[in-house]
């Protein structure tokens, strides 16, 4: 079974909870950024809304969306 880019619809007559959307957060270039595996770093590249280049002083790293383990300072 391939999965689709669609979300599933809910049905009002459902029993099973609504889904929650969580909005993919968005990022600059110059943003400054905590991972939770590389720590504190500048976002120096933006690849559209699919990933960013992160520099985290001793390395850079591409962090593809959605970002999971990275926010904003």
């Amino acid at each position: 079974m391939s999965q689709s880019s669609v979300p599933r619809r809910h049905l009002p007559t459902s029993p099973f909870k609504a889904p929650v959307i969580v909005p993919t957060p968005e990022f600059a270039e110059g943003d400054r950024v905590v991972h939770d595996a590389f720590g504190l770093g500048r976002v120096t590249r933006v690849e559209g809304p699919h990933a960013v280049l992160v520099d985290f002083g001793s390395s850079q790293k591409r962090i593809a969306s959605p970002f999971e383990g990275m926010s904003h300072l």
